[in-house]
């Protein structure tokens, strides 16, 4: 029997998974809403905010779209 080992984030990633989480929450978005904008699953949200995984670079363009319409606003 293998012993499975526990996968850590690496520092990037735990940054952009906070990224993401502060720009849905500056949006007022809940995670099924940021991912209906983005065009993922809420389930795939969930996982880019807690670091277990990272975006696509189609998501990512998408993500930085959001990120860039809201600066606009401010």
């Amino acid at each position: 029997m293998t012993a499975r080992k526990k996968v850590t984030p690496k520092t990037g990633d735990k940054n952009l998974a906070k990224k993401i989480r502060e720009l849905r929450s500056r949006l007022g978005l809940t995670q099924e809403q940021f991912a209906a904008k983005v065009g993922v699953t809420f389930s795939t949200v969930n996982r880019w905010e807690s670091g277990k995984s990272k975006p696509s670079p189609l998501a990512m363009r998408q993500i930085e779209e959001l990120r860039t319409g809201l600066d606009a606003k401010e």
